[in-house]
This record gives structure tokens, sequence and C-alpha cells, in this order.
């Protein structure tokens, strides 16, 4: 399995979910299943196994950020005021559609291309990565395969609640 590379600010996010789902979500979701089981024949009391689903989902959700938080390589978010980096907005051309597009750069845990934030790990993310304003950068695909962006802008941003941790 490959290390999870994140920042002491998306540490602090892992670590802040992890203590509200034990906190939390888990005692909710035990009173939850108590109160179902109260109803009865549980073979066929459907609110008692959606009640165990909800809590086995967050038991499943707290180990998964545990194990991700041992395994992780701690990353910095810091980097030159022209180059592009972690966190950062970049405006991209991309030459083959003729089109432009606007881009956060994150760490892979908060990737959302949908949401505009793309990976460190991403084709994109790792061909931009150090590069400056005006330079054109190939986005290599695979081993046959790639295309060419031209760095319009950048701008330095910071993580926000908005870039929140990705689900499974």
């Amino acid at each position: 399995m490959a290390r999870e590379e994140l920042t002491k600010k998306d540490v602090e996010k892992i670590q802040a979910e992890i203590d509200y789902r034990k906190t939390v979500v888990r005692k909710e979701a035990i009173e939850a299943v108590k109160v179902a089981r109260e109803q009865g024949d549980l073979s066929e009391n459907f609110e008692y196994y959606a009640a165990k689903r909800d809590k086995n989902k967050n038991e499943s959700r707290i180990r998964y950020l545990e194990r991700m938080l041992k395994t992780a390589s701690i990353i910095s978010d810091e980097s030159k005021e022209d180059e592009v980096g972690i966190n950062n907005t970049v405006e991209l051309y991309f030459e083959d559609d003729d089109e432009v597009e606007t881009y956060k750069l994150v760490t892979s845990i908060r990737g959302d291309s949908l949401d505009g934030r793309i990976s460190i790990e991403s084709p994109i993310g790792k061909a931009i990565l150090g590069h400056k304003v005006g330079e054109r950068v190939y986005v290599k695909i695979n081993e046959t395969a790639g295309f060419y962006v031209v760095i319009r802008s950048l701008e330095n941003t910071t993580d926000t609640e908005e870039d929140t941790i990705r689900t499974y």
C-alpha cells in the first residue's frame, strides 16, 4: 500500500473527524441500535439492521482514518511565491481543447475534480507542481498519450474548510 502524503492541516482534519466520530457519532449509533433492538422481533426489524449498518460504517471509517494517519508521510504545503504548490489555485490553458480551466492543487485525500480540486498525485497535478506562470507543461497520461497545458495564472490560496477529506 502506498503511503498517503498529508499536510499538517490534513492530519488535523482527519484527527478532528476521528474525534467527532468517536465522541458524537458512535454514541448516537449505539443508542439507535439499542432503541431499534427494543422494538422486538429482530428478524423483521429494518430499523435494527439499518442502525447496525450505520454503526458499522462509522467504525469502519474510524479504522480507515486511523490507519491512514499511522501510515502517512507528512509533507509541507509551502511553495515558492511564483511556483505551483499545494493549495495554490491555477488557471490552465488546455491547448488541444482551446479551453481554460481553474483548479486548486491539493493532497489526494482532498481531491475532488468535480469541485475544482485536483490531487498532486493526478497526472495534471504531478505535471504542474513546481512550475511557474507562462510555462508550457506536458501532462503524461500513460506511456503513449499526453497533452500540453500552459499555466496562465497562479494564486497562493490556502487550505479552507471547504477542502473536505474524501469519503470512500
